[in-house]
């Protein structure tokens, strides 16, 4: 777990992030989480963990061959990036970053995700 505690330290550095955890697809349950949204991370990762498995649905349906790299939900005071880990020692998660849009640097922001993402492993 101390890996994903590092993990965390990272996203949360991200300028603007207020929030991060690193979720389970299947279960919805978070592995770790950390920061102080203003909301609680294990109820947004079981229901963002919902609307990963509804596109996995979707492309699936559509027979399409090709994977989610990012889903971008945006709000007035936040933007939530989901970026889903498809490398060996993370398939089936996804990192859940939660950004202050008046603070954060949305393109720098996801250039960082990417990076820290492709370190992740359990």
């Amino acid at each position: 777990m101390a890996q994903l505690d590092n993990v965390i330290a990272d996203l949360l550095a991200i300028e603007g992030a207020s929030g991060a955890a690193i979720v389970d697809i299947d279960s919805g349950m978070a592995l770790a989480v950390g920061g102080s949204p203003g909301f609680d991370l294990n109820v947004a990762a079981a229901g963002n963990s919902n609307v990963v498995r509804a596109k996995l649905r979707t492309i699936s349906d559509l027979e399409l061959n090709d994977e989610i790299q990012d889903v971008l939900i945006t709000l007035e005071g936040q933007y939530h990036l989901i970026n889903v880990l498809k490398g060996q020692g993370n398939a089936g998660l996804f990192i859940y970053l939660v950004l202050n849009r008046a603070t954060a640097n949305l393109a720098l922001a996801r250039h960082k995700l990417r990076a820290v993402a492709g370190g992740v492993s359990v």
